[in-house]
């Protein structure tokens, strides 16, 4: 195997085609058999080891960092593959939650890329995004994890991560987003979700809409998939009402990450993990309540800064929104609210911005330095309807901090969302930096 630099390894990934980064997204982008082909020839390293893959709209990422948190409270080595990253790429790819490192993600170069120019050249050129799949599921296996958390990118059932066969299949709450890509109806987002499952591995969700719900139902019975269901009594098979407890309270004074609408990705992390044990896994009760009061997860209803508060979160459609505006009140019942929103041109920005605006004292829009950002015109006419006086548009997110707390007294609260991209713009304007919001 020959060596290969640091900086060479990254020039390399980035000479491919970064769907991420482009709307709308192509359907050429989405090929299973190509991801499958390349660990093929990587002498497949996802069957080196147990892993959980989870789908869903929204609290995907959060339930990962949950699942991956009580694993390791058990003792057991984990890996952890999440998207999007905020700052690097490199916390997308975790072994014990420490990033993968420059020089192992030169090594784990230097053994794909071998294997990417044999290629067969009809199957079209690979995506960064599935050989960043690949690149983690060949680390994971380099470092003997006893289980990988994998996180799925966009859909489900062409994503690169549903190469893997898993132990257990999960699927958080389903609502409307990338609809562009995925179908203008809940079904047909459910549909792709459902892709993950597999013939007769078990599947969990959280209690979902009757459209989705029917449709994860039938998926499931033609794959001889067993369904569970992880709701506030229990873990119960979706035909029984006979649920099984989880082994820790679920409350926001026993959860680390903030917000009411994390007790249901609790829910579901404690409903995968009695999954785990099924399959033979040594979970303990004690790392439940271990895992789920020391999970970190930066970006998600952070508190960046106090008086005033500095909150970010990475709500991107209308059901997150309005979560969050709920937590929100939560954290804070009083003071005003100034809010700095920035999206992705694909979003519903009505739907988001019926959720928070109006209870904004004051609301400045901006935008990312990322291609798929809204433009200001945009963020603009989706927000006037709904706010009690004209949005300040300021484009540079750091400016748009500098102003907010201009703005803020000390009892008053900030908060940032929109877009992941957002939230990573306002954390390095804070002084943070990588996996250091923990």
């Amino acid at each position: 195997m020959s060596e290969i630099g640091d900086q060479d390894a990254v020039r390399w990934l980035h000479s491919f085609a970064d769907s991420e980064r482009q709307l709308p997204r192509t359907p050429a982008e989405f090929n299973l058999p190509r991801t499958q082909a390349l660990l093929d020839l990587l002498g497949n390293p996802q069957r080196r080891y147990p892993s959980i893959v989870i789908a869903g709209t929204k609290g995907k990422g959060s339930t990962a960092a949950m699942v991956e948190a009580i694993v390791r409270a058990s003792g057991l080595r984990t890996g952890l593959y999440t998207s999007p990253h905020l700052h690097t790429f490199r916390e997308r790819i975790q072994v014990d939650r420490v990033l993968i490192t420059p020089a192992m993600v030169a090594a784990r170069v230097a053994q794909i890329q071998p294997q990417v120019a044999r290629l067969d050249p009809p199957m079209g050129g690979l995506s960064i995004y599935e050989v960043e799949t690949a690149l983690a599921l060949a680390h994971f296996a380099v470092a003997q994890v006893d289980c990988a958390v994998l996180e799925i990118g966009l859909g489900g059932r062409d994503d690169a991560v549903n190469a893997v066969t898993p132990i257990i299949s999960a699927i958080s709450s389903l609502s409307l987003d990338h609809m562009q890509t995925l179908g203008p109806t809940l079904e047909a987002i459910a549909a792709h979700k459902a892709g993950i499952i597999k013939p007769g591995v078990p599947v969990v969700t959280v209690p979902q809409s009757a459209q989705a719900a029917a449709v994860l139902a039938r998926v499931a019975a033609d794959q001889g998939a067993p369904l569970w269901v992880a709701g506030t009594s229990g873990l119960r098979h979706h035909l029984t009402d006979l649920a099984r407890p989880y082994p820790a309270a679920l409350r926001p004074d026993t959860l680390r990450l903030p917000g009411q609408f994390q007790i249901e990705n609790a829910q579901l992390a404690s409903g995968i993990a009695l999954l785990m044990r099924d399959a033979g896994m040594q979970l303990s009760d004690a790392a439940f309540a271990t895992g789920l009061a020391s999970v970190r997860w930066p970006g998600r209803l952070e508190t960046l800064r106090t008086s005033p508060r500095v909150i970010v979160d990475g709500a991107h459609n209308g059901d997150s929104a309005r979560k969050l505006m709920l937590a929100l009140r939560e954290l804070q019942p009083s003071g005003k609210l100034i809010l700095i929103l920035g999206a992705s041109a694909d979003k519903d920005l009505a739907a988001i911005a019926a959720a928070l605006v109006p209870h904004a004292e004051t609301v400045i829009v901006t935008q990312a330095a990322h291609p798929r950002a809204a433009t200001l015109s945009a963020l603009v006419a989706a927000v006037r309807p709904f706010a009690h006086r004209a949005p300040l548009v300021i484009g540079a997110v750091p400016a748009a901090v500098a102003e907010a707390q201009r703005r803020a007294r000390p009892t008053d609260m900030i908060c940032a969302t929109g877009s992941l991209f957002v939230v990573a713009a306002v954390r390095e304007a804070c002084g943070y930096r990588e996996d250091d919001g923990g």
